[in-house]
């Protein structure tokens, strides 16, 4: 793992098992922006590193999911209105897959999960103002899960994240992070 990645919002109890990031939520912690709700949450648990140009975002995530809204994933970040999550969230009572746009304003995409949640991969590519997001549940087929604009005129950090909005206590794994120049694949390869 880089060492440049840092915390913003760090939990209280985390820890670095060799490449291995180890998380346990605080409670009630979210990324959220007014869409729906009309409230604004910006207490989630975000380590990344700072990117520039075209990149792609590699992650391996473990966790057991038991309360609503429980989640965890990637995320690219520029600034309290402008960023991406995406992976597994608790939604009325099993996992979805799904990712969160803000550009100002939250949108929620879920769909649902086709696998088991306690494992699954995720992958994010940015090529200019594109973001290509993609899923694993073996680590070697990745569909796509989304293809988003975001301004490429951003200065970002992107890594990983896990939120409790609704208790504490989700302990995640994350592994086998990878940050590498963008994969410049067909967008229907899903390798």
């Amino acid at each position: 793992m880089n060492q440049d990645f840092y915390w913003v919002n760090p939990p209280q109890h985390w820890h670095r098992e060799g490449d291995a990031l180890l998380v346990t939520t605080d409670e009630k912690t979210d990324f959220w922006n007014d869409t729906w709700y009309g409230f604004k949450r910006f207490s989630g648990h975000f380590f990344g590193a700072d990117v520039s140009g075209d990149f792609t975002f590699q992650v391996k995530v473990k966790a057991a999911f038991s309360a609503l809204y429980d989640q965890a994933g990637i995320m690219l970040l520029a600034d309290q209105d402008h960023w991406l999550k995406a992976g597994v969230e608790l939604n009325d009572g099993a996992p979805a897959i799904g990712s969160v746009l803000t550009l100002g304003q939250s949108d929620w995409a879920p769909g649902i999960f086709p696998a088991s949640a306690d494992q699954f991969w995720m992958r994010l590519t940015r090529k200019g103002d594109g973001l290509r997001l993609q899923y694993s549940v073996d680590g070697k087929t990745w569909p796509l899960l989304r293809l988003a604009y975001f301004p490429a005129d951003k200065q970002c950090a992107v890594g990983v994240m896990c939120c409790t909005p609704e208790r504490g206590g989700l302990a995640v794994r994350f592994e086998d992070f990878l940050l590498v120049p963008a994969l410049d694949k067909d967008l229907h390869d899903l390798t």
